[in-house]
């Protein structure tokens, strides 16, 4: 009898909710999530396409504290300036969704846009 991993593949995704540039102001996607079963510190996956879409392969990483910085990927100045501003603006809930204290809903009340 075959057995499932105990962390499915693309479980993060699951996880992850998307902002859209309506939500945040932002001129871009962004994914949020709680920590789950990661092993990095809090981060958000920023789209690299404006708009709506998201494209998981092509998703920059920023890093929430100490202090927003780009991780992995590639975002325009611009882009990166605008997203660490936004990030600094809502740290507590961002923080609060990733240690597990509050759910999307709630982290959707208290975002505040760019």
């Amino acid at each position: 009898m075959d057995t499932l991993p105990s962390t499915p593949v693309g479980e993060d995704l699951f996880e992850m909710a998307n902002l859209y540039p309506r939500t945040t102001g932002l001129p871009m996607t962004v994914w949020v999530s709680p920590r789950g079963g990661a092993r990095h510190d809090a981060r958000v996956k920023v789209s690299t396409q404006g708009g709506d879409r998201m494209v998981p392969e092509a998703a920059a990483v920023v890093a929430i504290r100490p202090a927003p910085r780009l991780l992995e990927g590639r975002l325009a100045a611009d882009d990166l300036a605008a997203v660490s501003r936004w990030i600094v603006l809502n740290e507590d809930a961002l923080i609060a969704l990733w240690d597990g204290e509050i759910d999307t809903m709630e982290l959707a009340q208290r975002l505040r846009k760019l």
